[in-house]
């Protein structure tokens, strides 16, 4: 099993690009199943339907806004306002298997890799 880790410093730069932009970078962890990948991501609170996932080639992108409480707070820590994550993955991925589920707050993507991404065996012919 293969994990992708992004360095401390890398995740910085990253996640103040996002606020530059006004936008939360949504956090992940990511797992080479050798057949496909696995995304997980911690989505408190929101459905289905908040969520925007795209596959482009080897590129993934997750869009989503965790709903804003109007009022005053004494500690406000929970995500608050527009989430946008963009991942280039190490090949390319099959958007038609992809599949998507969120359970108790866990977002779980299944991304299966492309055909062409995949090794081929070639068998020596013996004359």
């Amino acid at each position: 099993m293969t994990y992708y880790i992004r360095p401390y410093h890398r995740m910085l730069r990253h996640i103040e690009a996002a606020q530059e932009n006004n936008a939360y970078a949504l956090p992940v962890d990511i797992r080479d199943e050798g057949e496909s990948f696995t995304l997980t991501a911690v989505v408190p609170g929101l459905k289905a339907e908040d969520l925007n996932i795209q596959v482009l080639d080897d590129v993934l992108r997750i869009e989503g806004e965790y709903q804003t409480s109007d009022g005053e707070h004494l500690l406000r820590e929970l995500p608050a306002g527009k989430f946008v994550r963009t991942l280039r993955l190490p090949s390319e991925l099959d958007p038609n298997k992809a599949e998507a589920r969120i359970k108790d707050g866990i977002l779980t993507l299944s991304l299966p890799k492309a055909e062409s991404a995949k090794p081929k065996t070639i068998k020596v012919a013996v004359k």
